[in-house]
């Protein structure tokens, strides 16, 4: 039996820079799928792609429009090719009353990764161990997050709904459900695995969804490798509320302390 996060982000090369692919009820979110798993597959594309020079480095996804269920096509091209970077514009169609309608738009960098001097200036926290964290399902009515083993450290949605929240700052262990090997689609999916910021900083459970999510890739394939299925620790925290957006930013590290992705995101409130 296939894997579930597998069978989202399986696509059908077309030809040409087109794949074909179709929506997945297990990574259902509040409305259409889940944000990470539209990321998964854009990098699964990339990835696939017959023209593709190196691994995915950085993307950006944007979110017109939440997906519907059913079919879509996307199409990936590569806009300029260099020695080691390639650029790319990626857009995701449906089918609706016999249009395609754009549903996610992005653009993407991949780049052929080679040894150099490494430092690091942002360490993991030091954290209980994730057998010692309590494991959580954020939310019993949302298919995709039981695709993901949770154990939480610090920041769960609040109990009480008082407006008083005091910081934005959550942090968890987590891995697939089942646990399967790490690869960069699968990196790509977890970015976006944390419950909007401003339930926790507020205090309130207002609507809210991603608009736009930038993902960085500090590990390519290889490192990805390394890890097997072991948790990674991920940490997020936005940095202001205003005029109904606000910022948040993310961390994936291994669990002995590779820093292995940072993203950042702006993502839409109400009232």
């Amino acid at each position: 039996m296939s894997h579930p996060f597998d069978d989202a982000v399986r696509l059908a090369w077309q030809g040409g820079h087109a794949f074909a692919g179709h929506t997945h009820p297990a990574w259902a979110n509040m409305v259409g799928p889940y944000g990470g798993i539209t990321a998964a597959v854009a990098v699964q594309a990339l990835m696939q792609h017959p023209e593709c020079l190196g691994e995915p480095l950085a993307l950006t996804i944007n979110y017109p429009v939440a997906l519907s269920t059913g079919p879509f096509e996307l199409r990936a091209v590569p806009v300029r090719t260099n020695r080691s970077t390639q650029h790319w514009t990626l857009e995701l169609l449906q089918q609706s009353q016999g249009q395609a309608q754009v549903m996610m738009t992005a653009t993407a960098v991949t780049a052929l990764r080679r040894d150099t001097w490494r430092a690091n200036d942002l360490p993991m926290p030091a954290v209980q161990p994730p057998e010692e964290a309590a494991p959580i399902v954020l939310f019993d009515t949302v298919e995709w997050v039981r695709r993901y083993d949770m154990r939480l450290v610090q920041g769960a949605i609040p109990e009480v709904l008082d407006d008083r929240g005091e910081d934005s700052l959550t942090q968890l262990w987590l891995r697939d459900q089942p646990a399967r090997p790490l690869d960069l689609p699968a990196l790509a999916a977890m970015a976006d695995a944390f419950y909007p910021r401003v339930w926790l900083r507020r205090a309130r459970l207002v609507p809210a969804g991603t608009v736009s999510l930038t993902i960085y890739f500090h590990a390519g394939s290889q490192e990805l490798a390394e890890q097997g299925s072991q948790y990674l620790l991920g940490q997020a925290r936005a940095q202001d509320f205003r005029h109904g957006f606000f910022d948040q930013t993310a961390q994936l590290w291994s669990r002995s302390g590779l820093l292995l992705a940072t993203a950042h995101q702006i993502v839409y409130y109400k009232e």
